[in-house]
């Protein structure tokens, strides 16, 4: 159930505990408000996604200052994003909003001033002659990592775990059979998880899955 409720799978963690016959926790009903803040940072809407997580939990991002910082930088990306994709457009936005939200708060942490400073500098190149470390901001990566961050926030502050249990087994599992390689034991070359049903297409359900063209996924904890 924590897997369901940690990734963002509401569809699911409804339909375990009911035949389960288990009483539904109160996470499973915010997974939904999670999901929806998931998506609005995936599709670059950070305006949006700030706005519900002030919704959900007001005091979320007045007392973690670097998750706001990520989300306002972020936010500062997609402005940057959309320099010159028209004649009638220009950067104006984006630098007024650097000005306006990420300058007074960059000052506070070296790590803010260099963020700042790396993003500011996307104004500088032609989209096609981006450095490889300035072009990854321009890559869904980016907005993954903060959508992550987001959620685990959250959780935190749900009293919810941020990173399933079985995770921690996968690990487990992995770090058991390369130490048994290691003391050479007899094992079958390739041992796999039993999620090749994953991977066809097979027992999709509700939820959806996101994946780098900013699609729906489950969210990553």
């Amino acid at each position: 159930m924590d897997y369901l409720i940690s990734e963002g799978y509401p569809s699911a963690a409804s339909k375990f505990a009911s035949e389960a016959n288990i009483q539904p926790t109160p996470a499973v009903d915010s997974i939904q408000e999670r999901v929806a803040i998931r998506e609005a940072i995936y599709q670059g809407d950070i305006q949006t996604a700030i706005g519900r997580i002030n919704d959900l939990n007001p005091m979320l991002l007045e007392k973690d200052d670097a998750l706001h910082f990520a989300l306002l930088r972020l936010q500062l990306v997609e402005l940057i994003r959309t320099c010159g994709t028209n004649s009638s457009d220009d950067c104006l936005p984006a630098i007024n909003f650097a000005t306006e939200e990420l300058a007074p708060r960059a000052p506070t942490n070296p790590e803010f001033l260099e963020d700042l400073e790396r993003t500011m500098a996307l104004l500088i190149f032609e989209r096609k002659d981006l450095p490889p470390h300035l072009a990854a901001l321009l890559e869904p990566k980016l907005r993954k990592d903060v959508a992550q961050r987001v959620n685990e926030a959250l959780l935190k502050e749900q009293g919810e775990r941020t990173k399933a249990k079985l995770f921690d087994l996968v690990h487990l599992r992995a770090w058991s059979e390369q130490k048994a390689r290691e003391a050479r034991k007899d094992l079958p070359e390739h041992m796999g998880f039993g999620l090749d049903q994953l991977h066809t297409g097979h027992g999709q359900s509700q939820d959806g899955a996101m994946h780098s063209n900013g699609e729906a996924e489950a969210m990553m904890a």
